[in-house]
């Protein structure tokens, strides 16, 4: 299972992202280009010194990671107008959980190649939650139906 971040804005979340990953022992893909300079002083502070514990590939583009990663065995898009609620989507161990930019999500480009869209159910009025928040339930999910946890 490995996380990917399309065009990722915040540096702190993409720090938070980073650690999750590392904590999880889940490769991580960064889709460029970021909102921010990679070696920001933000993203270095959320991911501590884990960054240095991730596997991860940094792409220049959507295009090159389409053309290095795809077709993952599936790419599972979180989204808000996602068709299936977390709870009810089976993942399995070759998933890429995909998370969009925290200002704009992704364009209909990147959602017509996910093979699927899943929305974490939210009390209404809430719309979204942040981004790592998001990244952390659905990896964890993710983690827990398939039995990669780590023991500990």
């Amino acid at each position: 299972m490995r996380l990917a971040l399309f065009e990722p804005d915040i540096p702190q979340n993409t720090g938070a992202l980073l650690r999750l990953a590392a904590c999880f022992g889940v490769g991580v893909d960064v889709i460029e280009p970021c909102g921010f300079l990679w070696d920001d002083r933000r993203l270095k502070r959320a991911a501590l010194d884990y960054a240095a514990l991730v596997r991860l590939r940094r792409h220049a583009s959507w295009q090159a990671f389409v053309d290095r990663c795809m077709p993952p065995a599936r790419l599972v898009l979180m989204t808000t107008s996602g068709e299936v609620p977390l709870h009810r989507f089976a993942f399995t161990a070759a998933d890429t959980i995909l998370l969009g930019r925290e200002t704009a999500g992704v364009p209909p480009l990147v959602h017509a190649a996910a093979t699927a869209r899943v929305v974490i159910p939210l009390q209404a009025p809430a719309r979204s939650l942040n981004v790592a928040l998001a990244g952390a339930i659905a990896l964890f999910e993710g983690l827990r139906q398939t039995g990669l946890l780590p023991e500990p």
